[in-house]
Parts: structure tokens; C-alpha cells; sequence
């Protein structure tokens, strides 16, 4: 109890510290102070909190990067090495450098995980040295960031706030709050411009608005920067690049639902970007743009599963991110039981830009008669991977052609991921097919939050889908039975011989009816995929009857 008010405060003098949100950043603090979570530590938190050591525990366990000791285990070694297992990583040859790495470690020194989707795509295959990314890693590279004591994120150059103002930044902030410019006005600008929610469920923007302001207040505002997309990494690019855009979209956000507060969630992988907003939010108090408090920067722990607004707001309230049954949705009751503005970090960071620019000029981009322009995190078989803007409504081809440097040397497209690990999976033949919300249904596919992965001919297709399945069974809350249970049933499938089709579309079409969130829901769709349009590589795997 002693360490715990020398690290956290002392909350007989502060009662706001035993406040239940405040969980899984007391977590957080032990864990990085000392390395683990002990059993005692652990019960003393309890104490501290005045909350039952089950829901200490429950929490604990609940998210990938506490590690929780029992009294008769040993404490994890002092450094640990995560390689990323996201397909993208893997296409790049991730596996092979695990188990070198795992094979030339002293594991009393070092421990060698496999870890999920880092946002770092475009430069696979990646390993985290403590929190230290190394890029397009070696063995080499990883033994010289260890040598060399390389464990923390490396520094960031961002636009401060002098040089954001220099460039007109915070002045539609300034507008909207002296009332030049209303909420309808910019309503109104936001639905002539398309804008939509760009971490995956493309709902209008300006609908958000009108649901929460709708709904009588206390309201709050969320930011989810909780990027876990397999193949996703255009919010840590924005968030790298312009905090300040983010943080001016967001902040006139807040404003037109009258929120009382700003929560920014932020994903535990993006460690480097904790110190930039957390610079860039002391600026705007010191300017006297915010007042103190009023943005609150939270870190995840290492689930996927929050990425699902429900799921967010129970972590952020320090629980077990577990998605809520819906109605009522958040809009209604959400953070601390009150109507809440949840959106993306890329969303917000647009309404300042539109505002500037214009509505006719975000809505004018766009090719065969779609509108507005989308962040392309392209990763995998090209020339130049990263975060491409091009017009909504463009093709494959077309992108991986005039943006990415067309495909890199020695492959040819076999097939392409245009949403992510969710998203399924098209051939080279619907590669003309226009990328944006509401095009790729028909094809048993959606855009989500346009992270392509783009396949070759020289891809194992089963493997990859397989990849995907055991990333959603390990990502499962497990709340719910349909998700719970057809993930791994599902990956089980998958790892026979010879696949049996009519299980895995019965097996499907339950999980996708039954399951309470989107996880589930969408777990099947690489399996269903390859099922529907590449028969004939199946086949050639002698997985299924050919003909």
C-alpha cells in the first residue's frame, strides 16, 4: 500500500483516485514500474480502490499487455520482444524471424511473443523492443536496438502549436466558440461535404452530431484512437504528422454536442504518440485554449475488442472492454451512462480542413460518382506501401498503379484485402471495383477503414485466412458463445485436411446472426471469400473437389 501512494497518490487525500476509470492507468503505472503485476500489488490496488479484488483481477487479465503473476509463478524476464503476426508481417517474413529470434534468446533475459497488428505496416515485419519499434526488422536490427538499450519509442517530430496557428490553425475553433459560425452552419457544411465516420462504420458525421445533441446533457466526447485493424495505420500517420488538426477537429467537436469532456483513447502500441498529445494537450492549457482536464488521455492495454465504441467506454470507465447489448446505444447512454459523441481520429481531423477549404471541395474528389477523398493504409506485395489519399471511389488497380508504385518486383496480384482483417478477401479479377462505403457489399466485402492488403501469386491464400481466424479467436471479449466458440471452432476447420464447406457456411451464417458485436460477426468473411472466388486455388491446395 506503502509503493502504491508513493506511485499513484495518496487517496485518503484524494478520494477522485479510487474512482473506477482510473483502473487500467493505476494498472498501467505498476506494471511499467515494476515490469509485472503481483498477486499482492494487486490486492492491495483493491484495497486502494475500494473495489473487490475480483474486478481487480478480472481487468487485469483481461488486456494483452498486463502481465499478471500468481504467488507461485516467476516474473516475466526484464525484456520482451513482440514480432508482429499481421498478415502483412507475415507476407514480409515475420514468422521465420520469430523463431530465429525465439531460438537465439537467453529466456531468462528475454521472452519472444507473437503479437498482433503494431499500425506499422508499411514497414514489415516489425518487432517491439520493449516499447521501441524496429522496422522492416532483422535479426541484426532487434540485436542491435537490444545491445544498444533501445527500449523506448523513438522521439517524434510533430507541428507544434505556434507553427499550427501560423498556418490558420484553431480558427474555426475561435469562430465556433464566439458563435460566427453555428452548429448548424457546420452541420450543414459537414453533410454537404459526405464527411462519414472513417474508422469503419461510415455513419454521416453531421448524424452523430444531431443524435447525441438530441439527448439532454451531461454529454461527453470519446476519440477513439484505438487503431487494432490488422493492416490499419492512417490515424497514427495524422496523429505523427498534425496533433494539433486532430485535436482542433476534435475539440469543435466537443463543442457542437456541448460535451463536458474529452476522452481520448489511445491505443498501448502507439507509445511514442502518448508523448505528443500529451505535449501538444499541455500547450493548448498553457494557451489557454482548454481549460484543465478537460482532455483526458487514456491508454489501452492491447485489445482489439475496444476498438468497438461499447467495448471503448467500458475500458475507459476500467473495466473489461466487453461490447454492450444495444439499445440503448451510446449516443444515449454511454460514458458514465450519458449520451456520448464517440468518433475516429481521421474524421475529425477532416471538419477543420472542410471548413477551410470548403464542402464542394472535399465533395468535388471522388471518381465514378463517389465524393470525398480516403486515407489507404496499402501494405503488402507493392512497390510503396504506406498511407495514400486518393478519391473515394477509386480501384485496386488504379491505386496500386498511380499511388503505391504498381506492384512490387517479381509478384502478380492474386488477390486483395480491402478493409482489413474484417473486410474479406477479392481476386485480381474485381480489381476494378470502386473502394469506398456501400461498393464492395454485393461482393461479400466492405471498405471499413480502407486498409488494403494487397496478395500475390506467390501467397498461401488457406494460410492467410487462417492467420485471420486465429487473430479473431485470440481478439474474441468472450462474452458471447456464437463469437466465443465459432472463432476457434471455425480456426479448427480451417487446420484439417480438407475443409468441410457446408460446416463452415452453417458455422458462419450463425456467428454472423448471433454474435452481439462486429468481431464476431465479421470473423468468417476471409473464409467465405475464398470459398466464393478462388475455388480453383482451394482446390489446388486439395482442400476442396475441384470442378
Amino acid at each position: 500500500m506503502a509503493e502504491l501512494r508513493d506511485l499513484l497518490g495518496d487517496e485518503r487525500a484524494d478520494a477522485t483516485l479510487r474512482r473506477r476509470e482510473h483502473l487500467i492507468e493505476h494498472l498501467h503505472a505498476v506494471q511499467d514500474t515494476c515490469g509485472y503485476l503481483s498477486l499482492p500489488r494487486l490486492r492491495a490496488l483493491a484495497a486502494y480502490m475500494n473495489l473487490p479484488m475480483a474486478a481487480i483481477y478480472e481487468t487485469a487479465t483481461f488486456y494483452a499487455h498486463f502481465d499478471v503473476v500468481h504467488d507461485d509463478q516467476a516474473p516475466p524476464p526484464a525484456l520482451t520482444l513482440r514480432v508482429c503476426d499481421s498478415p502483412s508481417c507475415r507476407l514480409a517474413g515475420a514468422t521465420a524471424l520469430h523463431d530465429a529470434l525465439a531460438k537465439g534468446a537467453d529466456p531468462a533475459r528475454v521472452r519472444v511473443l507473437r503479437a498482433p497488428c503494431m499500425g506499422r505496416c508499411d514497414s514489415a515485419p516489425v518487432v517491439a523492443v520493449g516499447r521501441h519499434h524496429v522496422c522492416s526488422a532483422d535479426v541484426r536490427a532487434v540485436g542491435a536496438a537490444m545491445e544498444q538499450g533501445q527500449v523506448e519509442p523513438q522521439p517524434i517530430t510533430w507541428q507544434r502549436l505556434a507553427d499550427y496557428r501560423l498556418a490558420g490553425g484553431y480558427r474555426l475553433l475561435t469562430d465556433c466558440r464566439q458563435g460566427i459560425v453555428s452548429v448548424d452552419a457546420l452541420a450543414s457544411e459537414l453533410e454537404h461535404a459526405g464527411l462519414r465516420g472513417l474508422g469503419g462504420a461510415g455513419f454521416p458525421t453531421f448524424r452523430k452530431w444531431q443524435a447525441v445533441r438530441a439527448e439532454p446533457g451531461p454529454r461527453y466526447m470519446v476519440i477513439n484512437a484505438d487503431e487494432g485493424e490488422p493492416g490499419t495505420f492512417k490515424d497514427r500517420v495524422y496523429l505523427e504528422q498534425t496533433p494539433h488538426g486532430f485535436l482542433e477537429g476534435a475539440l469543435v467537436s466537443a463543442w457542437a454536442v456541448d460535451a463536458q469532456a474529452l476522452y481520448i483513447y489511445l491505443r498501448d502500441e502507439y507509445p511514442g504518440l502518448h508523448g505528443v498529445l500529451t505535449d501538444a494537450i499541455s500547450e493548448l492549457v498553457a494557451d489557454g485554449v482548454i481549460e484543465p482536464e478537460f482532455v483526458i488521455l487514456r491508454r489501452g492495454a492491447g485489445a482489439y475488442i475496444c476498438g468497438e465504441e461499447s467495448a471503448l467506454i467500458e475500458s475507459l470507465e476500467g473495466k473489461p472492454g466487453k461490447p454492450r447489448l444495444r439499445p440503448p446505444f451510446v449516443a444515449q447512454k454511454g460514458l458514465f451512462g450519458q449520451p456520448t459523441l464517440v468518433n475516429n481520429v481521421e474524421t475529425v481531423y477532416w471538419i477543420p480542413r472542410i471548413h477551410a477549404e470548403g464542402a464542394d471541395w472535399f465533395a468535388s474528389q471522388g471518381r465514378r460518382g463517389r465524393s470525398g477523398l480516403r486515407s489507404f493504409s496499402v501494405s503488402g506485395r507493392v512497390a510503396r506501401p504506406g498511407v495514400h489519399l486518393a478519391p473515394a471511389g477509386i480501384s485496386l488497380a488504379e491505386l496500386i498503379e498511380e499511388y503505391c508504385g504498381g506492384m512490387a518486383e517479381g509478384h502478380r496480384l492474386l488477390a486483395y484485402l480491402p478493409g482489413g482483417a474484417s473486410g474479406g478477401i477479392l481476386p485480381a479479377s474485381k480489381a476494378d471495383i470502386p473502394l469506398d462505403f456501400d461498393t464492395l457489399q454485393e461482393h461479400g466485402c466492405f471498405i471499413g477503414s480502407a486498409a488494403v492488403i494487397v496478395l500475390s501469386d506467390q501467397d498461401d491464400l488457406p494460410a492467410v485466412a487462417a492467420n485471420l481466424l486465429g487473430f479473431f479467436a485470440d481478439e474474441s471479449c468472450g462474452q458471447c458463445t456464437p463469437c466465443r466458440v465459432g472463432t476457434e471452432k471455425m480456426l479448427a476447420l480451417l487446420e484439417r485436411d480438407a475443409w468441410d464447406e457446408e460446416t463452415l457456411q452453417h458455422l458462419a451464417r450463425v456467428m454472423a446472426d448471433a454474435s452481439i458485436c462486429g468481431l464476431g460477426q465479421a470473423a468468417p468473411n476471409p473464409v467465405l471469400s475464398l470459398l466464393r472466388d478462388f475455388r480453383s486455388e482451394l482446390a489446388s491446395y486439395n482442400l476442396i473437389a475441384k470442378g
